[in-house]
């Protein structure tokens, strides 16, 4: 399946809503080596990084949710709102 980071990211702000709500910044880069993105969630001095396998992000992009993906963007929430 062929899409760019761009679709990626978009894709994953669609599929978790919480991301634009809470207005984290998402960055992300694919790193051949591990054939997985490297996913940089950030809020104020708040920063989680993660990976995604190429596997994962084809099911996101086929709108199947990221169980794994959707956990650390559920911890990331919840510490940055724990922390303020």
């Amino acid at each position: 399946m062929a899409y760019d980071d761009e679709a990626l990211m978009d894709k994953i702000r669609e599929i978790y809503p919480e991301i634009r709500r809470h207005g984290i910044s998402l960055g992300l880069d694919f790193n051949k080596e591990k054939n997985a993105y490297i996913i940089k969630f950030t809020k104020g001095r708040h920063e989680l990084t993660t990976h995604l396998e190429k596997k994962d992000a084809d099911d996101c992009m086929n709108n199947i949710k990221c169980v794994y993906l959707g956990v650390q963007v559920g911890q990331f929430v919840r510490n940055f709102e724990e922390a303020e």
